[in-house]
This record gives C-alpha cells, structure tokens and sequence, in this order.
C-alpha cells in the first residue's frame, strides 16, 4: 500500500511513493509558506525529533517552557542535520527562533507527520529529512540577480540589463512570470519610498476579489504594472475611472505603445497614464540621490534594499533577488 492506500506494481511502489510524498510536502511548504531560511529550520528541527524519538508526535512536548518556542529550533542543531547531508553554510543565524511562526508551523507539520505515519507506519523519515535538505541546497542555490552599474552609462542602464536578464530567465523556464514579478516588485519598492504603508502582493495574485482597483493604490491612483498590456487591462482602467480614480500603468519597451494604442481605441487615451517603468525608475534615483554619485548611488542601494525585502515577504523564490555589484551612479 501506499501513502493513501492505493496498491501500486511491487516493481513501482517504491518510486511511486517517494514521488507522492515529494508532492504532499510540497503542497505543505507552499500552504504553511515554508520558503525562507527560518522557515525552512523548522521542518528539518521537527524531523530530527521525529527520527529520534518516532511517531507519532506530541505538539506540546515540542515546545519549550520558558520562552515559547520549539524545543531544539537553534543554529547548533539545525547545522548539525545539514552536517549529515554536507551542508556546511549557516542556513540561519538564529536556527529560525526568531521567525514568526514557527510555532504554528511546527504544530502544522506535527500533525501532518502523525497523518502519513497513521497511513503508513513505515514512513520513511530519512525521505522527509532529504526532501527539505533538496529546499536548503535549492535556496542556497539560486543565484540573485546582478546589477551593475557603467562609468558613463545612462542611468536607466542597470535596470534596463536586469529587466533583460529576466526575460532572458524567463525565456529558459517555460510558463514562469519572472520578467512581469522583477517589474512589479521593483516598481512596488520605488513607491514604498514615499509611502512605507504600501500593500505588497505575490506577482501570482489577482486584482479580483482582492478589494483593490490595481497592483498598488495611492489614494485615487490605481497602479496597474504590466509586461503586456491588452485589452483586459485596458477595462480595469475603465473601471477605475468610472469609480472616480486615476489608473496608471506601468510597463515596459513594447508595452507602452500597446497601451497607448489601446486605451486610445477605448476613448481613454487622455484619462490615463502610461509610463515607462526603466525610465521612471531611473528618475526615481536621480530624485532620491540628486546631483551627487555618492548619493544616486546610496538611493538605488536603498531601492535594491526595499525590492529584496518585499521579494522576501511575498514571493517563494529567492533567486528574484537582485545584488548590486560595485560602481556610482
């Protein structure tokens, strides 16, 4: 049997399992949002009490008396389960003590260790401890992307080669949104300069059903940031301004002629923007840092600084992050 009690061939069971299992702690880290480094700590802390001490589980005895947290969630012992496996970067300072959750995270994968063992009393836990050691190495692995700056380039330049790098990233991993994520979350970082309330959304979320006219709200401004602007856009922008708000849309290279043409085939052409997302965040540094290098360069730090933050907080992948080599601006 396997971990649902389906029969599969003697010949494939083994391997049909292991699958399945990959897929049920899949669907837990993205429900219970297990993606960055404290995170992570969690499963791998809660499996090593599972493999020492066996299932099922007690919740309550995994949680220590003094200050609330889970019993052993620390940098020795997580570095130690990564030793194992020949993992020798620090995954997290503080072996995700401090992550807010935890708790709630640990009570979560208790009880979904419990259930596969109840299916399967042979749950093979050294499959579960490799699946998460797969995210670690995973999250070590993905490389952020680089911007660099050129003596004498213009100033749109570095982000113009980001945004390129990402449709080229894009391009290498079918049906992935990279290009259209880097956009909304570098225009999201921009705006969160002057307005530290702003709400942030995974790249995947829909405006619909979200109480929200656009990407961003600013007041009576409606932020739409879009890769490919169409005609589908162009009615959420008619929708605004019938409720009486001001749409804006964001976009880049191709993107603006489209829309422009588009929102003029509506009858909307002079009620709504249209920007040029490299060249706006371009005068978004020149604002920031003003007529000094030092300070141009401070200000896009700054902007890089916000965008890895909301790429923290909102998305699963930390490979959209984005660095910035040495150079003025």
């Amino acid at each position: 049997m396997g971990l649902i009690g389906t029969p599969e061939p003697e010949d494939q069971t083994g391997a049909a399992e292991a699958s399945l299992l990959d897929e049920i702690l899949a669907g837990f880290a993205r429900d219970h949002d297990v993606r960055t480094k404290g995170a992570l700590c969690v499963p791998l802390v809660v499996t090593d009490h599972a493999r020492a001490q066996g299932l099922p589980l007690d919740p309550a005895a995994l949680r220590t008396e003094k200050d609330g947290q889970v019993l052993g969630l620390g940098k020795g012992r997580v570095q130690q389960i990564l030793a194992r496996h020949g993992v020798t970067r620090v995954l997290a300072e503080e072996g995700g003590r401090t992550s807010r959750g935890s708790l709630g995270k640990m009570n979560a994968y208790v009880g979904l260790l419990n259930r596969l063992h109840n299916e399967d009393p042979d749950l093979d836990l050294e499959a579960v401890e490799a699946f998460w050691i797969a995210r670690v190495k995973a999250f070590f692995a993905a490389k952020p992307f680089v911007m660099r700056t050129e003596a004498g380039g213009g100033l749109h330049l570095p982000f113009q080669q980001v945004f390129d790098r990402a449709e080229a990233r894009q391009k290498e991993t079918p049906g992935a949104t990279i290009l259209g994520t880097v956009l909304q979350h570098m225009v999201g970082a921009r705006l969160t300069g002057f307005r530290t309330d702003l709400r942030h959304h995974s790249a995947s979320t829909k405006d619909e059903g979200q109480d929200r006219p656009g990407d961003f709200q600013l007041g009576d401004v409606a932020v739409h940031v879009s890769t490919a602007p169409g005609e589908a856009l162009i009615r959420k922008c008619q929708v605004n301004l019938d409720g009486g708000q001001r749409p804006v849309i964001i976009t880049l290279g191709r993107g603006l002629a489209l829309a422009r043409g588009l929102a003029d085939n509506a009858g909307i052409g002079a009620r709504l923007d249209v920007w040029d997302a490299v060249q706006w965040l371009a005068a978004g540094v020149v604002e920031a840092g003003g007529d000094s290098p030092a300070g141009r360069s401070q200000a896009l730090v700054a902007l890089l600084e916000r965008y890895n933050a909301v790429v923290e907080a909102v998305e699963t992948d930390p490979s959209l992050r984005i660095e910035l080599a040495t150079g003025r601006v």
